[in-house]
C-alpha cells in the first residue's frame, strides 16, 4: 500500500510534521516518567497507580505504532508500507484502544471499591489480582480484533493502491477492496458497540454510586478530597470516549468536511491524548507529581 499522508496538503507535511513530532517527544518522556515514578517510589505500589502505569504502557505503544510511519511519510515521502505491516499497525491501533478502554473500566472500578467500600479495598483489589485485570484487558482486546483483522486480510484488495491517510485507518483501507466488506463491517461495528457501550455503562455507574457515596461524607473537606482523587480519572475517560468518538463519526459521515481535515482529526486523536495524559495525572495526582520529583 501507499499512504498519502495528509491529502491535499502534501507541500506542507514538513511543517505538519513539526506539531505530531513534539507530542511523539512529550508522550515518551511523560509516559516514561510515570512508569519510572510508580516502579522506583514504594509508595506507589497501589492498584491505582498500577493501573496508571498500565495507562502509561498503553499510550507508548499506541503512539509507537502509529507516529514513527507518519514521520516517514511526512520527512521522507516514505509513503510504502508492506501489506502485513498495514494489518499489524491496525490491529495494534484497535486492540489496545480496547485494552485502554478496558483498564478505564478497572479503573473505575478501584475508585468505587476505595471510596464506597474502603475497609475491604486491600483484600478485594490485590497487586496479583490488579494484573490479572490488566491481562484479561488485553486478552479481551486481542480476542475481539483477531477475527476482525482474519476478515480483512482475506479480503481482495485491487481497486487502488494508495491509501488516502497517513496511517492505515480501518475504513480508508476496506474502500479498497474489490469484494463486498458487509461482514467484516458488521462485525466491527457490533463489537465496537458492545465493547464501548458496555464499558460506558459499567463507568456511568460506579461514577454514579461514587457521586452517590461522596454526597453522604459528613465534611465538606472528605467530599472535595475524594472528588479531587477521581478528578483526573474522569478526565482521562472524557479525552478517551470524546475524542474516540469524534474521530469515528468524521470518519463514517464526511459532513462535508474537506479529507484532510477528517485526517488531522483522525491523527490527532491517536497522537494527542497520549501526551495529554500523564500531564493530566501531573496536575490532578499530588502522589505522581512528588514520584516524578523523587525520580528527577
Amino acid at each position: 500500500f501507499l499512504l498519502t499522508g495528509i491529502p491535499g496538503l502534501e507541500a506542507l507535511h514538513v511543517w505538519i510534521s513539526i506539531p505530531f513530532c513534539f507530542t511523539y517527544i512529550m508522550t515518551l518522556l511523560g509516559n516514561s516518567m510515570v512508569l519510572l515514578a510508580v516502579r522506583l517510589d514504594k509508595s506507589l505500589h497501589e492498584p491505582m497507580y498500577y493501573f496508571i502505569s498500565m495507562l502509561a504502557v498503553i499510550d507508548l505503544i499506541f503512539s509507537t505504532a502509529v507516529v514513527p510511519k507518519m514521520l516517514g511519510v511526512f520527512w521522507w515521502d516514505s509513503r510504502e508500507i508492506g501489506f502485513e505491516a498495514c494489518f499489524i499497525q491496525m490491529f495494534f491501533i484497535h486492540t489496545f484502544t480496547a485494552v485502554e478502554s478496558g483498564v478505564l473500566l478497572a479503573m473505575s472500578f478501584d475508585r468505587y471499591i476505595a471510596i464506597c467500600n474502603p475497609l475491604r479495598y486491600s483484600t478485594i483489589l490485590t497487586s496479583s489480582r490488579t494484573i490479572q485485570i490488566g491481562l484479561l484487558s488485553l486478552a479481551r482486546g486481542a480476542g475481539v480484533m483477531t477475527p476482525l483483522m482474519c476478515l480483512l486480510t482475506s479480503l481482495p484488495y485491487c481497486k487502488t493502491r494508495v491509501i488516502p491517510h497517513s496511517y492505515c485507518e480501518h475504513m480508508a483501507v476496506v474502500e479498497l477492496a474489490c469484494a463486498n466488506p458487509s461482514v467484516s463491517d458488521l462485525y466491527s461495528l457490533i463489537m465496537a458497540t458492545l465493547l464501548v457501550g458496555a464499558d460506558s455503562v459499567f463507568i456511568t455507574f460506579s461514577y454514579g454510586m461514587i457521586l452517590r457515596s461522596v454526597a453522604r461524607l459528613p465534611s465538606q473537606e472528605a467530599r472535595l478530597k475524594a472528588l479531587r482523587t477521581c478528578g483526573s480519572h474522569v478526565a482521562i475517560i472524557l479525552l478517551f470516549y470524546v475524542s474516540g468518538l469524534l474521530s469515528m463519526y468524521l470518519q463514517m459521515f464526511s459532513f462535508s468536511l474537506a479529507p484532510h481535515v477528517q485526517v488531522l482529526v483522525s491523527d490527532f486523536y491517536l497522537t494527542v491524548p497520549p501526551m495529554l495524559n500523564p500531564l493530566i495525572y501531573g496536575i490532578k495526582m499530588k502522589q505522581i507529581q512528588e514520584g516524578i520529583f523523587k525520580v528527577l
